[in-house]
């Protein structure tokens, strides 16, 4: 094993207990945060949107051609997703609406931290310096990416069973997609990452727009548009950091 792959697999595992540790710190105040949940959504909502906007469309744009048609097959393919493809258990009309947006968030969050794991890996092929920076800013936002995922399930009134599940899966999406791209996508081309990311960054616009700025208008909160305009400044102001 190079330094370089055992560099790719400490610092995945490191982004993935950084998720776990969120999870930790949401159970920790359960209570508090069921009371308080749709200010998560709404942290959700804007570093989705700002992620998607900021950071996956611009980096796409600089390594591929297709970009715009990639965010429109993302936005579509989880449109398809959660209308066609998902089963929900029976419920009521009211239930089923949470239950959807959980799946949804499940779904969303679990694919943005595979492509952690594979910025972590490629960054790592370009060079140490790039590898450690990528690492570094995933990390960053894995630790409120548990906070978010937790928070969105426990929105939903899942067993606190289901939750740890959910949120481990999320958290080992990212070790995965990093330890995986090391034997299967080392030469990867350019241009195809660049497509993966714009899929991302439209799936992520769509679950925004269509399922957590939905849930934040239930609770007719004016705070609740403050919080989103704070997870974009958060996500902004990360960007910065690092570049």
């Amino acid at each position: 094993m190079t330094d370089a792959q055992f560099s790719v697999i400490i610092y995945s595992l490191i982004a993935g207990i950084s998720t776990i540790i969120g999870t930790i710190l949401i159970f920790a105040n359960e209570k508090l945060v069921k009371k308080h949940s749709v200010y998560l959504i709404s942290f959700a909502a804007g570093i989705m949107l700002a992620t998607s906007f900021l950071h996956l469309i611009p980096e796409s744009l600089e390594i591929s051609e297709n970009v715009s048609i990639f965010v429109f097959i993302g936005f579509l393919i989880f449109y398809v997703i959660q209308n066609y493809l998902i089963t929900i258990h029976p419920c009521n009309e009211a239930n089923c609406e949470v239950h959807r947006l959980g799946i949804m968030s499940f779904i969303g969050l679990a694919i943005h931290s595979l492509l952690d794991g594979i910025a972590i890996a490629i960054g790592f092929e370009v060079s140490s310096s790039i590898g450690i920076f990528t690492a570094v800013a995933v990390i960053l936002h894995e630790f409120p990416e548990g906070l978010i995922t937790t928070g969105i399930l426990m929105h939903t009134n899942l067993k606190k069973q289901k939750i740890w599940i959910y949120s481990l899966v999320v958290a080992l999406a990212t070790p995965f997609g990093a330890i995986v791209s090391l034997f299967l996508i080392r030469n990867l081309q350019p241009n195809i990452l660049g497509n993966a990311l714009s899929i991302t960054a439209g799936s992520f616009i769509y679950l925004a727009a269509s399922d957590l700025i939905p849930e934040m208008h239930k609770s007719k909160r004016k705070i609740n548009s403050l919080i989103l305009i704070f997870g974009i400044i958060f996500v902004y102001l990360l960007g910065k950091l690092f570049h």
